[in-house]
């Protein structure tokens, strides 16, 4: 397993002038319905609308002049190719962004307010990753993986400090989990100063990769069917760096129904009058799910990103 911490500590300082450092939000509403002290880290209010911008600035900012020349291509559901349109956008990088032909709208939307182009291919995300990969090499350009990069996981993991700064005793910590960047960022960092802190991943039932890649010991292909959690949905990369991090540092992964994700989504809402994504709406149901277990305990529930589009808003409410 990588320096995960030595990563982190170095993208802190890379990223601070180009990231918000986001509240983590008391949250009575939902304390007093699951009987924990609930605290949600509101990375729905990061530069992007979600926690990617946090990897992909470090990545960028990582990159030598040379490098940066080459320019940048990258594929992604959504969120991290707004993230990495911002970062390009941003620092004067050239570069494309691949995204699957189902892309969320609001997403494609927020991709193209940063001027990068863009191409549609594949139906399943790890189809665009391989197609990215591919024009990444056939143009001499650098890839930039979502998750499989240490780069990318150390500033997602800048996550961690801020939780370890803004909350003197976390006993938990909720975290959605798609190819394991954002909680192997978030675990490399809080287990190395409080390894007593439990790291919950939260995963849609219709996507449930990574933790059945744990269970099998090994990154597993598995059908994935429809999710409103599009951020987390999809395949795992077979040299995925992520992987040895999860299988490590992840003490638990909650598994929730597609019925159970629309319920979370409706609860930030009606309790925090807050929208958030699938992906956030996802470990918000883990915790109602599984209250019980925290019983009393600090937790922290990373709500990952806010780019919900109208036609699944009206899914959810419906």
């Amino acid at each position: 397993m990588f320096n995960v911490r030595g990563e982190v500590l170095a993208a802190e300082n890379r990223i601070c002038p180009y990231v918000r450092e986001t509240m983590l939000d008391y949250s009575v509403s939902l304390s007093r319905l699951t009987g924990c002290q609930v605290y949600l880290k509101c990375e729905n209010l990061q530069y992007t609308n979600a926690f990617k911008a946090r990897g992909a600035m470090n990545k960028l900012l990582s990159l030598t002049p040379h490098q940066a020349r080459q320019g940048v291509v990258t594929a992604s559901s959504g969120n991290h190719g707004a993230a990495v349109a911002f970062g390009l956008n941003k620092l004067k990088i050239p570069g494309k962004i691949f995204l699957p032909e189902h892309a969320s709208s609001t997403k494609v939307d927020n991709i193209r307010n940063y001027e990068v182009p863009i191409e549609f291919y594949g139906k399943e995300h790890l189809e665009t990753e391989l197609r990215a990969i591919e024009y990444a090499k056939q143009q001499n350009m650098i890839y930039v993986s979502p998750y499989n990069d240490p780069q990318v996981i150390g500033g997602q993991g800048t996550i961690g400090i801020e939780i370890a700064r803004q909350l003197d005793k976390v006993d938990a910590v909720l975290v959605p989990v798609g190819g394991g960047g954002l909680i192997a960022g978030i675990a490399g960092y809080l287990k190395s100063v409080s390894p007593n802190i439990k790291m919950i991943g939260c995963l849609p039932e219709n996507s449930p990769v990574m933790a059945e890649s744990v269970k099998a010991g090994r990154i597993v292909e598995r059908e994935i069917k429809p999710t409103l959690s599009d951020g987390t949905a999809g395949g795992i990369a077979k040299n995925a760096i992520t992987f040895e991090v999860c299988r490590e540092l992840v003490d638990e992964f909650i598994l929730v129904s597609e019925d159970e994700i629309k319920n979370g989504i409706l609860t930030i809402l009606k309790t925090q009058h807050m929208l958030v994504e699938g992906a956030a709406g996802v470990a918000v149901a883990s915790l109602l799910k599984r209250a019980q277990a925290f019983e009393g305990k600090n937790v922290v529930v990373v709500l990952s990103g806010a780019n919900i589009s109208v036609e699944t808003l009206k899914v959810v409410v419906g």
